[in-house]
């Protein structure tokens, strides 16, 4: 007999739930120290000893036994090749997805503006970053929408330079991650992953010139490499495993919700799906599908794992209860699997994005719906958003005075310097309010 699924659940009006629900949050939030030893030797090796560190820990963790690091290196004519290889069908979905992305993520693209006030010319000027790192997963899966997520925005920004890293079999490029990398327009690839590659990235080679800011989901030690080289460069947010939490009235079929929850189980053993209802009966039916299921799934193993370890059911007093408790956990997708979601839609504050309805997958905006599937996960929805053209721009502000500005804002800068007791803040702002004849 097949083993059968087991999930945590919670009542909400059971006592210690508050504090059950709260260890369940933390433990979503764990840093692993060991991983972060492993990372913190990989970088320090890459930064010093660059291309012969890189080459090594490429050769050990990659599987590729290359003689340079210039051998790594993709060229145009080699990614359109891989390209060609794509079957038909996906190419086309991709293409189709690139081009809703890029009319979302258009929008959102920031211009320059300026202001006169009182002889003060104010401007904040938009620049693109100058370039940028895209770190695309390699292992247990391909995953060509992440370049074009990751990608699309940095071109739209105007980013000149987009780099891209790699893990890949043998050192050839998955047809279809080459058919995004056509499709972004990006030209400068590296068949290297892990935290070697994101050091590479950041510090630079002799061959490898660094980038400005590193983006895109990876493993365990990916994430730790970014968070390790922050400051360094800049990195798109705080990552952990993928996550889900689905708020359901009951009305949904439970075979979709099995299969919602399923979806983002597949990605990893340590993702998180999580159910809040108010039916301990659906909670029951979905339980049934899931079991019903799991058997014709190709990555069982993983979603069990992943159910069983960091999966959670909660029976709700309401649907308002619900979305309280999504707000604590701040999810990295939320689902309102529900009749009326527009009236929870308002009470939502941390979500990295929302699925509204029941025939709102969460899958379509993975792929292909338009918004960036780069999202904030461990809880840092409660203070980051989406991936978007704004990550790849930077804000430049710019004051211009004529002199009878300079006078009328140097007499006020004199006064609050003098009041932070800083009397050469004072000098430089009262100097220009001399007359000529001084």
């Amino acid at each position: 007999m097949a083993e059968r699924l087991s999930v945590r659940r919670l009542d909400s009006s059971a006592g210690g739930f508050d504090d059950e629900l709260s260890a369940f949050i933390r433990a979503g939030h764990a840093a692993d120290g060991a991983i972060a030893g492993v990372v913190r030797k990989i970088i320090g090796e890459v930064r010093r000893r660059g291309d012969q560190a890189l080459l090594e820990y490429v050769g050990a963790h990659d599987g590729i036994d290359a003689g340079s690091v210039a051998a790594l290196k993709v060229d145009r004519a080699r990614i359109l090749e891989r390209a060609s290889l794509a079957e038909e069908q996906p190419a086309r979905a991709l293409q189709q997805a690139a081009m809703r992305i890029s009319r979302f993520a258009r929008r959102q693209k920031i211009d320059s503006w300026g202001f006169e006030d009182g002889g003060v010319e104010l401007q904040q000027r938009v620049t693109p970053l100058e370039a940028v790192g895209i770190y695309v997963p390699g292992g247990k899966a391909c995953y060509p929408s992440s370049v074009l997520m990751n990608a699309i925005p940095a071109r739209i920004a105007g980013v000149e330079r987009i780099v891209a890293a790699t893990p890949a079999a043998k050192g050839e490029l998955n047809p279809l991650v080459a058919k995004a990398f056509e499709l972004a327009g990006i030209t400068e690839v590296y068949t290297m992953g892990g935290a070697q590659a994101v050091a590479a990235l950041a510090w630079g080679t002799e061959t490898i010139a660094a980038v400005k800011k590193i983006t895109g989901p990876g493993n365990a030690y990916v994430c730790e490499a970014k968070r390790q080289v922050y400051g360094q460069v800049g990195i798109d947010m705080p990552a952990g495993p993928t996550e889900i939490l689905i708020i359901s009235d009951g009305r949904t079929d439970p075979a979709w919700t099995a299969r919602d929850l399923f979806a983002q189980a597949e990605h990893d053993e340590m993702a998180r799906a999580m159910l809040l209802c108010t039916g301990q009966s659906y909670l029951d039916e979905v339980t049934a599908q899931m079991n019903a299921l799991i058997g014709r799934m190709p990555r069982r193993d993983i979603i069990t794992a992943a159910l069983s370890n960091r999966g959670l059911f909660v029976k709700v007093a309401s649907l308002g209860e619900a979305v309280e408790i999504a707000n604590r956990i701040a999810p990295e997708h939320l689902a309102l699997s529900v009749e009326d979601p527009g009236r929870l839609l308002d009470k939502v504050k941390n979500a990295g994005a929302v699925f509204i309805g029941p025939y709102t997958s969460e899958v379509l905006g993975d792929y292909c719906a338009g918004p960036n599937h780069v999202l904030p996960t461990a809880g840092a929805a409660h203070f980051a958003s989406a991936l978007g053209v704004y990550d790849f721009q930077k804000r430049i502000n710019t004051i211009r005075c004529s002199p009878a500005a300079a006078a009328e804002l140097g007499e006020i800068a004199v006064h609050l310097a003098r009041a932070e007791g800083l009397a050469a803040h004072a000098e430089s702002a009262r100097c220009r309010m001399k007359s000529d004849d001084e």
